[in-house]
């Protein structure tokens, strides 16, 4: 099921916005926590810019130094994006941590903090709902861990799991201004940033594994494959199926290869005809599948 571009655009509107603001409370108010905060928002901002790169770049048709096509562009660029948000998200934020352990400064103006913090905490929960909502569209009936990594489009579940750091990150840096406050102990908004930082680099770990198995190459799915073996075993021609081997290319473009043995009264002329015919009867059933190649055994 092709993915909706709307939470990514979602997203990078609320990301922009609230980065600046964030940015400019976190310099008002000096609070090491809404600094990192800030410095989140920002490199979802860039993460956003990079799927939709990589969306824009993955729809270009083949061409000679590319007869496969650009499909996994969109793979590529959401490892980058995988990597950007652990170091310039999670490694950031543990530094700005650790800057503030060491030289704690009592953070000002708390009001603007809280309202910042409330503000975002809105836009990106509007963003978050965006996304797990076209997740669960394209997910249906199967459960989620299990849909994350059955997935084969990163723009969704990247922006999805984005958006969840984001809402956590805003909850863990508004209780540790709070607490900072209520206990007058300023090594607590530390720790919040420190916090956020180990937030994103699971996340980040997370995503890099995923989005590097895109990258790699992953099989189709197991019951489509086993559906187009059994459509394929009603054919008079086919003798049987020998083996059948497939990789994602795109979320939608999908490449394979069967080798199959026909029955032996088939001359040349007639198991190509045959291959033609079954080739284009599979992709009118699953259009995805745009590279398919049928080898005679």
């Amino acid at each position: 099921m092709p993915a909706s571009k709307t939470p990514i655009y979602t997203a990078l509107a609320a990301n922009l916005a609230i980065a600046a603001i964030k940015l400019a409370a976190a310099a008002f108010t000096g609070s090491s926590a809404m600094v990192s905060e800030g410095v989140h928002s920002l490199v979802d901002t860039s993460n956003e810019v990079l799927l939709l790169l990589g969306l824009k770049r993955s729809q270009r048709p083949p061409d000679e130094q590319r007869p496969f096509g650009y499909g996994k562009e969109l793979y590529f660029w959401a490892f980058i994006v995988s990597l950007l948000f652990f170091l310039l998200g999670g490694i950031v934020s543990i530094y700005e941590g650790i800057d503030h352990l060491r030289h704690p400064e009592s953070a000002r103006h708390l009001v603007w903090n809280y309202a910042v913090l409330g503000a975002a905490l809105i836009f990106d929960g509007i963003s978050f709902i965006t996304a797990l909502k076209e997740f669960n569209r394209q997910r249906g009936a199967t459960p989620f861990w299990q849909a994350v990594k059955r997935s084969k489009d990163p723009s969704t579940f990247v922006v999805l799991f984005e958006d969840a750091a984001d809402v956590i990150g805003l909850l863990i840096a508004f209780t540790g201004i709070l607490l900072s406050q209520l206990l007058a102990n300023t090594l607590i908004d530390g720790m919040a940033s420190l916090l956020i930082g180990l937030l994103l680099t699971l996340v980040a770990i997370l995503l890099v594994r995923e989005s590097r198995s895109l990258l790699m190459g992953e099989t189709a799915d197991p019951a489509e494959l086993k559906a187009i073996r059994e459509l394929l075993e009603k054919e008079a021609a086919i003798q049987q199926i020998k083996e059948t081997r497939s990789m994602h290319l795109g979320p939608e473009e999908i490449i394979l290869l069967l080798r199959i043995k026909f029955e032996p009264e088939k001359n040349v002329d007639q198991a190509a005809n045959e291959i033609k015919r079954l080739r284009t009867r599979l992709q009118m059933a699953y259009p995805h599948y745009r590279q398919v190649f049928i080898e005679p055994v």
